[in-house]
């Protein structure tokens, strides 16, 4: 990581508040990107592994990057999808950069390993840099630079964009606070924990979740690039098994998809998952027969139904499972996401703007101040971000989801 950033400062000429793309799969070369730039104060915007050209071409226009890093391929079951097409692709709908030659010229390209050799070199040699042999003619490392608390760490854009982009910042200083916090006591992981979340780091729960969040806390994190049944819906478990995962967090659609090919839980019953304490859910409402087939297959484990979104970064209402610190977690009900975590002051209101009476449908809403890891701004549009999240509840940020308090 410190001789990539060295790679980005020395050769491509990265400084603090560049922005740097990332376009690249579940390969531990992704983290090393990203925490190239946090280390270097440069923005970070990583784009989900095979998105498509045209969206791609929208966050590029947006972000304005001096860099981009990509992967040769993502591997899934049965093909490769090659990625310098797209980004060519992509380069070509691109209206602000598309004349700029010092961006479209800053391209590394990772090469996989395919078959026990590394991807054929299919990509113009004049175009992209080859990262395996920056990395092997490079030694130093760069140093870190300091930067202001509130400075941003990377720009996420949502998924489902339509029209301009809706690129989420992030900041530095809170977003560690925020996350060292959220991993101690929303997921119980400490310095001898591992936690396994089943998602992608081009999604928010790849940024706190995979990396972020676990390294602030000094625990293991895996990494896992496939699907949650190939070769067959054991593999999760059995990299539970494997890696003595502690902590596991993984959308209700995957755990479905594994209930489906697995409802008698026979692949579960093939593997120690003992060590696993937390098991958390995240992106959807989980319904009750998934839960309750969790609880009939993994009886030991603390189901633990988070919400949250992509703009506040980690979970507004979760379970505290810190035993030490909460001494006993509170009852669960399917579809229910327990309390709202410290930092969260929720409610719900009706059109009126006024606070709903429990058990009665309105719109959820948070009362400002909104705690540390929360969004700073939408990238180069504040008023989009105040038209938004803020004027239509004054005083509350508006989370666009509706809800009950019971």
């Amino acid at each position: 990581m410190g001789r990539l950033a060295n790679i980005f400062t020395k050769q491509f000429g990265i400084k603090k508040g560049d922005r740097v793309l990332i376009y690249m799969p579940m390969v531990i070369e992704s983290a090393w990107a990203m925490l190239a730039c946090a280390r270097i104060g440069a923005v970070h915007s990583v784009v989900f592994g095979g998105f498509a050209a045209k969206e791609l071409a929208n966050r590029i226009d947006d972000c304005q990057p001096k860099l981009i890093i990509l992967s040769s391929c993502g591997i899934e079951p049965n093909k490769h999808i090659k990625y310098a097409p797209i980004i060519e692709e992509a380069l070509g709908h691109c209206e602000k950069v598309a004349n700029a030659s010092d961006t479209i010229q800053r391209l590394i390209v990772q090469r996989r390993e395919l078959d026990g050799k590394l991807a054929a070199d299919d990509v113009n040699p004049d175009k992209y840099s080859d990262y395996h042999k920056l990395m092997e003619a490079e030694q130093e490392v760069a140093p870190c630079v300091p930067v202001l608390s509130t400075h941003p760490l990377y720009i996420l854009y949502t998924s489902g964009t339509t029209g301009q982009p809706k690129g989420v910042v992030r900041d530095t200083g809170g977003t560690a606070v925020g996350l060292d916090w959220c991993m101690a006591h929303v997921f119980n992981v400490h310095h001898d924990s591992v936690h396994f979340a089943g998602s992608d780091i081009g999604w928010v729960v790849g940024h706190s979740f995979i990396i972020y969040g676990p390294l602030l806390r000094g625990s293991a994190s895996v990494f896992f690039e496939g699907k949650p049944v190939v070769p067959d819906p054991g593999v999760m478990w059995q990299k539970c098994e494997q890696y003595k995962v502690s902590s596991l967090y993984m959308a209700p659609t995957a755990v479905r998809v594994i209930k489906k090919m697995d409802y008698e839980g026979e692949h579960v019953k093939k593997y120690d998952t003992s060590s696993v304490k937390t098991y958390s859910l995240v992106g959807e409402r989980c319904d009750p027969d998934t839960i309750k087939w969790m609880h009939r297959h993994l009886p030991h484990v603390i189901i633990n139904d988070t919400w949250w979104q992509t703009e506040t970064g980690w979970p507004i209402c979760a379970n505290l499972p810190n035993f030490e610190v909460w001494g006993k977690i509170l009852p669960t009900l399917p579809g229910s996401v327990t309390r709202p975590v410290p930092g969260y002051d929720v409610k719900v209101f009706n059109e009126a703007n006024e606070e709903c009476p429990a058990n009665e449908l309105g719109k959820v809403v948070i009362k400002m101040p909104l705690p540390p890891a929360f969004m700073l701004t939408l990238w180069g549009n504040d008023q989009a971000f105040i038209d938004k999240y803020l004027a239509e509840t004054p005083g509350y940020y508006t989370t666009g989801d509706a809800g009950v308090i019971d």
